[in-house]
């Protein structure tokens, strides 16, 4: 073919170009070693057809230039119609289901729409499934693979398992499916470490049903993964952890109003598919996408609004020296300076556009902040620290509540500080509680407040000597914070007790086999190699990888980097079944509450 034909909606595919660093390009590389390398070995230009979660995946962690250079020219929907190519051969990327099996059968039968298929699943494909596709189009396929990437790369050490109906699945008392949510997220798990090489000790937090049941369910398919794929070198443990924990373990963090850049955005912005929309002076509307592509964002999100500010004038300036110097450049330009200038004017576009669209987002964080947040924040993080910011434990949280109920905030800030309240005291009595609905005229939508018992998170206090006890926290009084960021994530104090080995095993077992690296006695299995018994020689190179059933807060993304950042020796991936913002979460906590519809059943009669 001499002209390369593109033909994909850009809606649904936008190419990132995170792919320069961490799991992204991981990501990248093993499709290009598998799929790509598979595909190379014929010459011929191929359309590459992918499903929903596919075109979320390649989109995550490469551009379309990327696959242009290794002879691909077209990249389609496989659930839209599509005119055929019988020249061309197609490869087919995507999950092993029955809707996606359905669909390519339909490419073939009754007549083919392309001149063979490369089929590759993002994991096992079932065999019922396989022998469905394999008896209806075995004479058009030339390759059948399964790869192992059924996760989302979603920044350089965060994945998700893109599946934001698992909340609804596993806490939802009327499930049907929870068990079949567990199996698909635990094949996830498995296909993230089979990206990693990683062959890890899989623990849990001992008083989570969940966090066991998923526990074992990954430690054993790691087992079956690592025995029957012949090409791995990674029969043994690798020097790795897998801790899982379920959303029960910290109902603060995900509810607090945060106010380091990500998380602020994403609370306070309506911000859908990554994407910010913002106007121009001169009133006009633009769209830009927050991601990895961004090195301004990059720079920014972790850093605390009153940080980013600070910014702000210098971005500012930086624009306003740019624009004269290119005043003064265009009145006495040559030939030789605008070949130069030509080719420095794209990085340079894209620079200035990065600043203003920071700017832009900056000054509508702090106009929210000024506006509303900076009168709740006071009181959340009294309730959910327990002391006040001259260190003053905290000894009647209502007198803290109660200035947020008699203010005319809205009704979802007056929910989030009354779950901060009731998380305080771990639960409340009926009599309060009642009073709390009532207050914030919540009657006929209780269940944002009721339905977190289906957590496991005490809403209603109780007598009992084994009621739910609350993590001891690390002293992290010496550290310099803001008054209104006190709290720290429960989840980072974990990463860094797992990190210097100091996560107790009664609190923490280990589902299976503890990899030497990080076991406190520091015994080596027969199974491993001897290494040194330094501590950095314990954890050199070494993986954490953390798993939050029920959903991961940009908070706690942000611990990932930090604890990395400050132990270099090893480097943390936190993971979720997806990604919360506060008012998200509220939602589904609500919907749980609700009958699913299959237990309707109208019958007419005659």
């Amino acid at each position: 073919m001499t002209e390369a034909r593109i033909c994909f909606d850009s809606t649904q595919l936008k190419m990132a170009a995170g792919a320069e660093y961490g799991l992204k390009k991981i990501v990248w590389q093993r499709i290009k070693d598998t799929l790509i390398a598979d595909c190379r070995k014929s010459e011929v230009w191929k359309i590459l057809i992918l499903d929903r979660f596919t075109t979320r995946l390649l989109s995550s962690c490469c551009k379309m230039s990327n696959l242009m250079s290794e002879g691909i020219t077209i990249v389609e929907d496989l659930h839209k119609n599509r005119e055929p190519v019988l020249e061309m051969k197609a490869i087919y990327f995507m999950r092993p289901t029955a809707e996606c099996i359905d669909a390519f059968i339909n490419d073939f039968k009754p007549k083919p729409k392309y001149k063979a298929a490369y089929v590759f699943f993002t994991d096992y494909c079932p065999d019922d499934l396989f022998d469905k596709m394999k008896k209806n189009c075995a004479k058009h396929i030339k390759v059948c693979k399964e790869i192992n990437i059924s996760f989302l790369p979603l920044e350089a050490q965060v994945f998700t398992c893109e599946n934001t109906e698992a909340f609804k699945s596993i806490y939802n008392p009327n499930s049907q499916d929870r068990d079949q949510t567990l199996e698909t997220i635990g094949n996830q798990i498995v296909t993230l470490c089979a990206t990693l090489e990683e062959y890890p000790g899989v623990r849990y937090k001992k008083d989570s049903a969940l966090g066991s049941k998923l526990a074992e369910l990954v430690d054993n398919k790691l087992a079956q993964h690592y025995e029957l794929d012949d090409n791995s070198k990674k029969k043994d443990k690798t020097p790795a952890q897998l801790l899982i924990v379920d959303r029960a373990l910290d109902p603060v963090s995900p509810i607090l109003h945060e106010l380091t850049y990500q998380a602020m955005a994403y609370d306070l912005i309506p911000i859908k598919d990554n994407t910010y929309e913002y106007k121009l002076k001169d009133g006009s509307k633009k769209e830009a996408l927050l991601n990895e592509e961004d090195e301004l964002w990059v720079k920014l999100r972790h850093m605390h609004i009153a940080e980013v500010t600070e910014q702000i004038p210098k971005l500012v300036k930086e624009i306003s020296a740019s624009r004269e110097e290119k005043k003064q450049a265009d009145g006495k330009i040559t030939i030789g300076g605008l070949s130069q200038l030509m080719k420095k004017m794209p990085g340079f576009r894209k620079q200035m556009t990065q600043k203003t669209v920071h700017i832009s987002l900056a000054e509508d964080l702090m106009n929210h902040y000024q506006k509303n947040v900076e009168k709740l924040c006071k009181a959340e993080q009294d309730l959910a620290v327990g002391a006040d910011a001259e260190g003053q434990k905290v000894k009647d949280p209502m007198r803290t509540l109660l200035p947020v109920l008699l203010h005319p905030h809205d009704t979802t800030d007056k929910i989030r500080a009354v779950l901060l309240y009731i998380f305080s005291l771990n639960g409340t009595t009926a009599e309060n509680l009642n009073k709390l609905i009532q207050h914030v005229k919540i009657e006929d939508e209780s269940g944002y407040i009721l339905n977190w018992k289906h957590l496991g998170v005490p809403i209603l206090s109780t007598p009992s000597m084994f009621s739910f006890r609350k993590p001891s926290r690390r002293d992290r009084s010496d550290k310099e914070t803001y008054n209104v960021s006190r709290w720290t994530p429960v989840i980072k104090d974990i990463m860094e007790d797992a990190v210097e080995n100091k996560l107790e095993v009664k609190d923490w077992p280990f589902q299976s086999e503890c990899p030497s690296a990080w076991n406190g006695s520091r015994a080596v299995s027969a199974r491993q190699k001897h290494k040194g018994s330094s501590p950095d020689d314990l954890r050199s190179g070494s993986r954490l990888i953390i798993f939050v059933l029920g959903g991961v807060s940009y908070s706690e993304m942000r611990c990932a980097y930090e604890v990395t950042h400050a132990n270099k020796s090893c480097e943390v991936i936190i993971g979720s079944t997806n990604i919360l913002t506060p008012r998200g979460l509220l939602e589904d906590i609500y919907k749980l509450g609700k009958q699913p519809m299959e237990s309707f059943n109208i019958e007419d009669k005659p």
